[in-house]
């Protein structure tokens, strides 16, 4: 059996490329796609498969401004050709979901969210003041066709699988799709309960980010 596996970018390792590597442990044979790739940036598990990138790759400044890209990645996840895979597993939070899998294959996608650039968190993202007025302005302008792009293309996974409740419910809320809820994965060898009571407070461990409010 041929098997795909599709991550939006590899630029460094956090929380969506720690689950990509458990998938790359899973299925060491898989083929993987990526719109992006700076090498070293992720594990030597991840780097250990056969990589293949799109056109984004050769684009000026990708690896510092490759979110500025956002526009093309529809294109660029549409070209990867898939037809000689029967599994394609997707890792998503952007556009890797909306790959093109060939008829009669399966495709599963563990959605870490659906894209917050074009959905609730567009303001958060695409800040007038930050981001300046003509990247706003464009984006502003092509996000109707990107949330029509991203809602029409989630029919292209045969099963979702949500890495939170709350992510459930995002992929319910703009997919209008059910999902099976799997956790991230843990390393139960080093993080066990300490059986503590709780207390009043939150650890997180987590990149800075606007969206994470932080």
């Amino acid at each position: 059996m041929k098997i795909a596996i599709v991550h939006d970018w590899l630029t460094g390792m956090r929380g969506g490329e720690k689950c990509l590597e458990v998938l790359c442990k899973l299925y060491p044979s898989a083929d993987l796609f990526t719109l992006l790739h700076i090498p070293g940036s992720v594990s030597q598990i991840i780097e250990s498969h056969s990589i293949h990138t799109s056109f984004i790759q050769n684009l000026p400044f990708v690896k510092s401004k490759y979110r500025y890209y956002l526009p093309l990645m529809p294109f660029a996840i549409e070209s990867f050709d898939l037809r000689k895979y029967d599994l394609i597993l997707s890792s998503s939070h952007c556009v890797a979901k909306s790959v093109k899998p060939r008829p009669g294959s399966l495709h599963i996608c563990y959605c870490h969210t659906p894209m917050r650039y074009i959905w609730d968190q567009f303001d958060q993202y695409f800040c007038r003041v930050k981001s300046g007025f003509i990247p706003w302005a464009i984006m502003k302008m092509l996000r109707p066709w990107l949330q029509q792009w991203d809602s029409k293309t989630s029919c292209r996974v045969d099963d979702y699988i949500a890495n939170s409740r709350h992510v459930q419910k995002r992929i319910k809320k703009y997919y209008l799709k059910g999902a099976t809820i799997i956790h991230p994965p843990v390393d139960t060898k080093r993080f066990k309960p300490s059986g503590e009571k709780k207390k009043d407070y939150f650890l997180i461990v987590s990149a800075f980010a606007p969206y994470k409010r932080v």
